[in-house]
């Protein structure tokens, strides 16, 4: 049972992402927490994630997520924004889910901001 809303543990995790704050990022994922990036490609465990998220930021040190909306749907919180990978590609549409269970990210995904998404999803 979530404590708080789940858009507050998603808006969280996120700026733990933007600080690129390990422990806080461990401290929000469930054990068996699940990454799945644009291309579908599954990441699992949070010990796996941290040391992914490790290399990740040392590889683009100035990533971050933009949100410009969030809302949830019972434990599935939905959100559309962009992320700054850079001055050269500042802004990257997206649209990320998050299923929150027991105030911890269950699972983090990422989807291409796409017409065919954002339907999918109820996104207008």
């Amino acid at each position: 049972m979530n404590t708080k809303a789940p858009q507050q543990t998603a808006l969280q995790f996120n700026e733990c992402i933007n600080a690129r704050d390990l422990d806080g990022l461990a401290l929000l994922m469930t054990d068996d927490h699940v990454f799945v990036d644009r291309d579908g490609e599954i990441h699992q465990s949070r010990v796996f994630m941290v040391e992914a998220w490790r290399q990740f930021f040392q590889r683009f040190p100035n990533y971050k997520n933009i949100f410009t909306r969030i809302e949830a749907r019972g434990n599935l919180v939905l959100i559309r924004g962009h992320a700054y990978w850079s001055e050269s590609k500042p802004n990257d549409p997206a649209i990320w889910t998050a299923t929150i269970i027991n105030d911890h990210v269950s699972e983090w995904r990422i989807y291409a901001d796409t017409e065919q998404n954002r339907a999918a999803f109820s996104l207008a």
